[in-house]
C-alpha cells in the first residue's frame, strides 16, 4: 500500500486480488446480496485509491482497509435507508440442499438458520461477529476499527454471541 500511496498505482491491482474475497465475505455477511457486495468491494477500492495519501503505513493495511469498508457500507445504507428483508422461504433456494444425505440436509438447515439468525441481529452486532468470527480479525484490530478498547470488543462479541444464540434457539423452536 505504501507504493500505491507513493504513486505506483499498478500495485493496487495486487491489493485488489489479495483482498477482494475477504471484503466480499464481509459485505455479503452484512447484506446477503451478491451484486451489492461486489459493488461495495469496488467502492472500497475506489476509496482506497482516492484516499491513498491518508495511509500512514504505521498500522496494518487490513485494518485501514476494513475501516474504509465499514464507512462504504454505512454510507450506502444511509443513502438507501431501505433494506429489503427477505422472507425465510426465499433462503432455501439460495443456500441449496443436498438431495439424499440426511447429514448434508441437517448441515444446510443449520447454516440456513444461522444465516437467518444473523440477519435478525442489529447491524452493529452482526458486524462485530462478521469481523471477529468470519474475518478472524483480532480483538485489538476490531477495537481500532470501532474506536474502543480490546476489552470493550470482547464484551460486544460476547453480547452479540449471546443474542445470536437466543435468536437461533427461537428459530429452532419454530421448526
Amino acid at each position: 500500500m505504501e507504493k500505491v500511496r507513493d504513486g505506483d498505482l499498478d500495485k493496487l491491482g495486487l491489493l485488489f486480488q489479495r483482498y477482494k474475497r475477504p471484503l466480499y465475505g464481509f459485505f455479503y455477511g452484512l447484506n446477503r446480496s451478491q451484486e451489492l457486495s461486489e459493488d461495495l468491494v469496488q467502492n472500497t477500492f475506489f476509496r482506497i485509491l482516492k484516499y491513498r495519501h491518508l495511509f500512514r503505513g504505521d498500522g496494518d493495511f487490513r485494518t485501514w482497509m476494513f475501516h474504509i469498508a465499514r464507512n462504504v457500507s454505512h454510507d450506502h445504507f444511509r443513502k438507501d435507508k431501505i433494506r429489503d428483508k427477505e422472507d425465510i422461504d426465499k433462503w432455501g433456494g439460495r443456500l441449496g440442499h443436498a438431495d439424499h444425505q440426511e447429514s448434508d440436509m441437517k448441515k444446510a438447515e443449520d447454516e440456513q438458520m444461522l444465516t437467518i439468525a444473523m440477519d435478525r441481529l442489529p447491524e452493529d452486532k452482526r458486524e462485530i461477529l462478521l469481523l471477529s468470527k468470519f474475518q478472524e480479525k483480532k480483538y485489538s484490530e476490531i477495537g481500532e476499527l470501532l474506536g474502543c478498547t480490546e476489552g470493550a470488543v470482547k464484551v460486544k462479541v460476547f453480547r452479540a454471541l449471546q443474542e445470536l444464540k437466543a435468536v437461533y434457539q427461537q428459530l429452532e423452536k419454530r421448526m
